[in-house]
């Protein structure tokens, strides 16, 4: 029993003084580290190395659960995630087939007021591919060069379209090649219709990026976003050629921003829409596309 007591407290008195001198020692542990790691980097590097062997696979047995809650986790939120997806796909779906009903009513509708009416389509439209091989846009000038002319069957007023809508009209033709005359021109002048409002209107470019709306009945029916289509007044082109938007109203002003993006034309079509022939200036019909010509013609 006395050598217990003996021993506490000489455990107590090495303890008091381990902490009074606590920083002392730690300071000079670490510069005895530091001199065994100068005088044997070899040691240092194999003491390293067991010391990452033996925390490895503690680290990997704690790493395991973390990683499986981690798991768990993204499982929930994407569970959850595609319960909000499907709820929102079953409402669109709903909404889709309340479309397809009405578009299939409107379908039916629009037969037979097509049948009462006596309605007959329009001639086939056809159509020449080209390439624009130079660019006429200057303060003064909207337009292009393209690579196919009469030969190819190309004819003055014949429509110039991309995929968006109209981009302008043939204005000159030569033998294989012709100039088109783009719809934001100062020159350019077409008879169109307000989509929504059937609302009669003369589109006018003025050599800049937008175009006008004139001689409107009344300016304030207009609102921004309405489409501007072709009239079929005139004789040139057919109703319903979409040309732009209106994205500017007001004082008395309409401005229309064209669908077609002049700044990256490289191929667009010459279409025939049956107003006049492909070659209506040669008194026959058109000849077929030879070789060596660039365009081609569809029907």
């Amino acid at each position: 029993m006395a050598i217990r007591d003996d021993f506490e407290v000489a455990a107590a008195q090495v303890r008091a003084a381990v902490q009074r001198f606590a920083l002392g020692l730690l300071v000079i542990a670490a510069f005895g580290a530091m001199l065994v790691g100068k005088a044997d980097t070899v040691l240092v590097e194999h003491a390293r190395v067991l010391a990452l062997d033996l925390a490895s696979p503690v680290l990997e047995a704690i790493a395991r659960p973390v990683a499986a809650a981690n798991r768990a986790i993204a499982d929930l939120k994407e569970f959850a995630s595609l319960r909000e997806e499907n709820a929102r796909l079953r409402e669109e779906n709903a909404r889709l087939l309340a479309w397809q009903t009405a578009a299939q009513r409107l379908e039916n509708e629009n037969d037979g007021l097509r049948g009462l009416a006596n309605f007959r389509e329009g001639p086939e439209a056809s159509f020449i591919t080209a390439r624009i091989v130079g660019d006429s846009v200057s303060a003064y000038v909207r337009g292009a060069l393209l690579n196919v002319g009469r030969k190819a069957g190309v004819a003055p007023g014949q429509a110039v379209v991309t995929g968006e809508g109209l981009a302008g009209r043939i204005a000159e033709v030569g033998d294989n090649s012709a100039r088109v005359l783009f719809v934001t021109d100062v020159n350019s002048r077409l008879p169109v219709l307000i989509e929504r409002t059937r609302e009669r209107a003369i589109l006018a470019g003025d050599n800049s990026s937008q175009l006008r709306l004139t001689l409107l009945q009344s300016v304030a029916g207009v609102q921004r976003g309405d489409r501007i289509i072709t009239s079929g007044h005139g004789g040139s082109f057919p109703v319903g050629i979409p040309i732009g938007e209106v994205v500017e109203t007001g004082e008395g002003r309409v401005r229309v921003r064209p669908f077609a993006d002049f700044s990256r034309l490289e191929f667009v079509r010459v279409v025939d829409y049956g107003v006049s022939g492909l070659v209506s200036g040669a008194g026959s019909s058109a000849p077929s596309t030879p070789s060596g010509v660039a365009g081609q013609r569809v029907r």
